[in-house]
């Protein structure tokens, strides 16, 4: 492995259906992981694939009338298309069914044969086949699969077998000294508990052709066939053209830097394979990490179960950012965590539309508006800006930090932070004002500046992310200085944006989620209309423009937002049913209309000393808001 190589991998799916959002999660994950080492000027090597061989393959292919190959090839074909709809970026997509990775398991077998590290036996157990895993009665929950849950069968059949005992010693000390290899350090005590100090036992690496005849036949032994573990962890070496004539990719970019793979398979990949490593003379991979599953309805993705869509769906509804978006940020890597659309479309609203949307599009409105939309960098600083400098500078090494322990939710945090900042020193700066004040022109320019600055950093960090946004933001900037080296303040000395600035993200009205048609107009409820009033009436009323100063959830109820409202003369705390529309982070910093002489009333144990304007169709609510008057201001 040559310096400033970075070679990642997900595991090779197995091809019995097309594949679900389960599947993009995992490979998001690692093109975002390679776009981020792509950017820092590293040489990546991103391999994925499918894993074709096996009994349940072989068993949905008879029972539709077709080979194992004439049924995998449209399901891979599908899962390339998922691949490209997602924005993946992949070096290659390795099938095992391709000639070049069967030349390379038989000569592993082969050596591994010669050397005495594989034998024939026999195995007896109870087999599982949709998993394609033999498991002893210890290790059947209420006597069926641990993994799946579903029925076993006891087998005994002929089998070559991996010697794992021969090596155990000498892994469990390699182990010592290489604790990275396993993560996250939770699956290392689990592993080291559940399987080494047990004793690992010799592996069934074979099936006899009479049983199962979809396999890489042994060159040694014409009676049987590859079996799962040898055939599909070998991906990872047979990509690089070990064991071939060429294997300059294998000098390269091996040992792996990262595997990235479920934690149902998370034993396989870090007992297993090094061990098959050790007895081939090759160095083990420096990582594995083992992420968990998305959940849905209460239970795993799954294609056997059907709960699932077909991710382009998404993609379709709600941009392939959006989808990217969710997977990437919403679950804490490493945990199991929740897939849910309409969480999906309220990541979208809070974080891709009200804070970087809503912070490009006023930027670039306001550029142009008081400039032309030509920014210049000058020396005419204010308050907020050295501490929005200091964010701009920090955020590669943030960055780099989350991302090199891949917490990637985190990393795609510290750069909401940026952004939210940036929304912030908006309302602090208060350009509107300056743009209104012919002397105050070189502030003006410089506040936009460092805007436009935080925003092309911003979306530099974004690019493995959402790479399509980051592409879309530039494009608008009309800059250049967008590589790993540019994310620092001032590199830019110029702007001129773009006169026609463009929505990024549409907000989405949550409650259209699963709805598919509106309702009749028959059907909707008729509002009676109110009784006239008075002038003297609405005179009673004193609406003031208020300034969201802080905001969090109520306690005691998920609908409710408690805000701190400055509104000129006194700040005022407002309770408001408007949870399910904006988060307290969205929320904070807008200047709204509030009712501000209305008697105070306690709602659910919080005081509300006024109330906020707002508009609702029954879907969409949106609290009405200002630009450019200060708070306090009286309404008229």
């Amino acid at each position: 492995m040559k310096n400033n190589t970075y070679y990642i991998t997900t595991p090779i799916y197995y091809p019995s259906d097309n594949f679900h959002i389960g599947h993009c999660y995992t490979t998001v994950i690692a093109d975002c992981l390679s776009r981020y080492h792509k950017l820092k000027g590293e040489d990546v090597y991103f391999l994925t694939g499918s894993d074709e061989h096996g009994q349940k393959i072989a068993e949905r292919a008879a029972a539709a009338g077709k080979s194992p190959k004439e049924f995998v090839d449209p399901i891979v074909a599908n899962a390339k298309d998922l691949w490209k709809a997602l924005d993946i970026e992949y070096d290659r997509f390795i099938r095992t069914t391709d000639e070049d990775h069967i030349r390379c398991v038989q000569r592993i077998y082969e050596k591994l044969y010669e050397q005495g590290d594989i034998y024939k036996g026999y195995y007896e157990g109870w087999y599982c086949t949709p998993c394609e895993s033999y498991w002893t009665q210890s290790q059947l929950v209420d006597g069926k699969c641990p993994d799946c849950g579903r029925e076993v069968k006891l087998m005994k059949e002929e089998s070559y077998f991996l010697r794992l005992s021969k090596y155990q010693k000498q892994f469990e000390e390699y182990l010592e000294s290489h604790r990275d290899l396993m993560q996250p350090e939770s699956r290392y005590n689990e592993m080291v508990n559940n399987f080494l100090k047990p004793g690992l036992q010799d592996l069934s690496v074979s099936r006899t052709v009479d049983k199962l005849s979809w396999g890489i036949p042994l060159t040694f032994d014409s009676n049987h066939v590859s079996y799962v573990w040898i055939d599909a962890l070998s991906n990872y070496i047979s990509a690089m053209g070990y064991l071939s004539e060429d294997d300059s990719l294998f000098q390269t970019y091996w040992p792996a830097s990262l595997h990235l793979v479920g934690k149902e398979i998370f034993r396989f990949h870090t007992i297993i394979w090094p061990i098959m490593l050790m007895a081939l003379g090759v160095a083990e991979p420096l990582k594995v990490y083992g992420h968990g599953w998305l959940i849905i309805e209460g239970g795993k993705i799954s294609k056997s179960l059907g709960n699932y869509k077909d991710p382009r769906i998404y993609i379709k509804d709600y941009g392939v950012d959006t989808v990217r978006y969710f997977l990437l940020s919403e679950v804490p890597f490493g945990n199991d965590g929740q897939f849910s659309e309409l969480l999906m479309v309220q990541r979208r609203n809070s974080d891709l539309a009200n804070v970087l949307g809503n912070l490009v599009n006023r930027t670039l409105t306001m550029s142009n508006r008081y400039l032309s939309g030509k920014i210049k960098k000058n020396d005419v600083s204010g308050a907020p800006d050295a501490s929005l400098q200091a964010m701009i500078n920090d955020l590669s090494v943030l960055l780099e930090d989350k991302m090199d322990g891949l917490r990637v939710d985190e990393a795609i945090g510290v750069i909401l932070d940026l952004l939210r900042r940036s929304n912030k020193y908006v309302d602090e700066t208060e350009p509107w004002k300056l743009g209104k004040d012919p002397e105050a022109k070189e502030r003006l320019e410089s506040v936009l500046y460092h805007l436009l600055e935080a925003i092309r950093v911003s979306a530099i960090a974004l690019m493995p992310f959402i790479p399509e946004t980051s592409k879309r933001i530039f494009e608008q900037l009309n800059t250049s200085a967008k590589s790993y080296s540019d994310m620092a303040y001032g590199k830019v000395d110029e702007y001129q944006v773009t006169a026609n600035p463009e929505i990024l993200f549409e907000r989405i009205d949550e409650k259209s989620i699963g709805v598919s048609e509106e309702p009749k107009a028959a059907e909707k409820p008729v509002e009676e209309s109110k009784p006239e009033i008075t002038m003297d009436d609405f005179s009673k009323i004193q609406l003031q423009v208020g300034l969201v100063k802080s905001c969090k959830k109520h306690p005691k109820a998920d609908k409710l937002l408690i805000s701190q409202v400055d509104i000129g003369d006194r700040t005022v705390q407002i309770v408001s049913g408007i949870a399910e529309h904006y988060t307290p982070e969205e929320f904070t910093g807008k200047k709204i209309i509030v009712i501000t002489n209305l008697k105070p009333a306690v709602l659910r144990g919080e005081t509300s000393e006024g109330m906020l304007l707002a508009g609702s169709d029954g879907k969409l609510l949106e609290v009405v808001s200002v630009q450019d008057l200060a708070p306090g201001t009286k309404i008229y």
